[in-house]
């Protein structure tokens, strides 16, 4: 028998799907409550009983779809390393992380992404603090590399951290629209060659 805590679960990820589906097709100010209510199959103040507003459901949606990406990425690079891999292939592997969850939920990317350039929303501290999550998995990666001598000491590790996080989103997201013909497997190995060639500085 289903706990409340596992209920309510599941019903907050039908509202996190209902709210980035339709957010992302209309606008966050064009959405309304009524709208993600009718699209996840429940009662208004359902909504309301998870969230106290829309602006709340809304952050709570970029907060659990970043950290989605953040563990995607974690657990990718200690699998890597586990199976005796090298920092560089823990680095591959959360690329190839990051495109298996944008290729799951593309809709939630493409917010997050246009999200990131706004300035005069009442989520964005809590944003920079999710995506800087994300990104320290990635520098914590890079910090090992230097400390084993993969990668070299003169590397800026935050701003190669964001850039390779920003390769994939952006990478991801062009591929989406405008070579959805391209199979994941196309597209990883792209930028795995790219990861092999700018950072390690061996060839693929």
């Amino acid at each position: 028998m289903e706990s409340s805590s596992t209920r309510r679960q599941a019903t907050r990820a039908k509202l996190y799907e209902a709210a980035v589906t339709l957010i992302a097709e209309k606008g966050f100010s064009a959405t309304t409550v009524d709208e993600i209510a009718e699209r996840a199959g429940v009662a208004k103040g359902t909504v309301y009983y998870n969230f106290t507003s829309k602006a709340e459901l809304f952050e709570e949606l970029l907060r659990h779809g970043v950290g989605l990406l953040t563990a995607s990425l974690r657990e990718a690079a200690e699998e890597t390393v586990r199976k005796g891999g090298s920092q560089v292939d823990a680095l591959d592997g959360m690329i190839r992380a990051g495109l298996v969850f944008i290729d799951t939920y593309p809709a939630f990317t493409q917010l997050y992404v246009a999200e990131l350039w706004r300035t005069n929303r009442a989520w964005q501290s809590t944003l920079m603090v999710v995506r800087q999550e994300a990104v320290a998995v990635v520098e914590g990666v890079l910090r090992a590399g230097v400390e084993n001598g993969e990668l070299s000491a003169e590397i800026d590790i935050p701003l190669t951290a964001a850039a390779l996080v920003g390769m994939v989103l952006v990478a991801a997201l062009d591929w989406q629209a405008f070579q959805p013909e391209r199979t994941i497997d196309d597209v990883h190995s792209a930028l795995s060659r790219l990861l092999q060639g700018r950072v390690s500085g061996t060839r693929a």
